[in-house]
């Protein structure tokens, strides 16, 4: 007999959460708990919107010992609309029973290295971009219809939930990204070109193609890097991921948060002058974004 399909749930979106849903602090306690002894288990994993931080996906690929196109290519989709502003990458559910690609009988194979989404669960979280005195962050209780598990399990705070469920370390590598997606630039009407689109996506996503970008092509050439900070980013996916914010805020935002070597500088800006084209800053990261050296 078929799994019983979970019944759909109204859309809950940000002006409901802050309207309506009761405030939580750090120090206010909830009851909760999963188990293969509830009979809704895993059915919170299945028809689900699970949207990936670059993060997320750095520690499932490197979890499953696949490259990051590889990881996704098999499990995840970029849904786009024209309405949409910058690529968003979304974990697929299986084409026939609506689940998580991860989940089977005993649960979640990639438990350990769970997205932060499925982590928070089922606390989440409100933080207005611009909020007013009522709106300032929080978090709350998602109590939908298909959990059982509320009012079952061992009473926490909010805190405790945070620490067991290592939820601070992705909050904390997950901070560039956060302050990327609140920058001032998306609120202008200025669409990105394709080739911005693709460099969002793949210094957000697609850390191996970043990698090769910064270390196959001449990048190091035109940028003045520290030395030990190369070393480190060869080493360790974190700091790539790091440069990698850094690198968007130069080549979308045309801040000098990258510094470009003194003669490379000058080389283009004689270049452009022979163009017709004023050198200014804002300019010239927009051509050597565009560069390929």
């Amino acid at each position: 007999m078929p799994d019983e399909q979970p019944k759909q749930e109204p859309a809950i979106t940000q002006e409901k959460i802050i309207k309506e849903y009761p405030r939580l602090g750090e120090d206010d306690e909830f009851s909760f708990r999963c188990g293969k002894d509830l009979d809704c288990f895993t059915r919170c994993c299945q028809d689900v919107s699970i949207v990936l931080t670059p993060y997320d996906i750095l520690r499932m690929k490197k979890s499953l010992g696949i490259t990051s196109g590889e990881f996704l290519k098999k499990y995840t989709i970029s849904p786009f609309t024209p309405e949409q502003r910058i690529p968003v990458v979304m974990l697929k559910m299986d084409e026939d029973s609506k689940k998580c690609l991860f989940v089977g009988e005993d649960g979640c194979s990639i438990y350990g290295n769970r997205p932060w989404s499925c982590r928070m669960y089922p606390l989440g979280f409100a933080d207005p971009k611009n909020p007013n005195p009522d709106d300032q962050k929080f978090h709350f209780l998602m109590k939908e219809e298909i959990c059982h598990g509320h009012d079952t399990g061992q009473v926490c705070t909010v805190r405790e939930w945070i620490g067991d469920q290592g939820i601070e370390q992705y909050d904390m590598m997950g901070q560039s990204f956060k302050e990327l997606m609140l920058h001032d630039f998306w609120d202008r009407e200025e669409a990105l070109k394709p080739e911005q689109m693709d460099m969002y996506f793949m210094a957000c996503y697609d850390l191996d193609r970043f990698r090769r970008f910064v270390f196959e092509s001449k990048f190091l050439e035109m940028f003045d890097v520290d030395p030990d900070r190369v070393d480190a980013m060869e080493r360790d996916e974190v700091e790539l991921l790091e440069f990698a914010m850094q690198w968007l805020r130069f080549a979308l935002f045309k801040e000098k948060s990258l510094r470009i070597k003194h003669k490379v500088r000058e080389a283009w800006e004689r270049k452009m002058a022979e163009e017709g084209e004023k050198p200014g800053p804002a300019t010239m990261n927009e051509r050597l974004a565009n560069s390929d050296g």
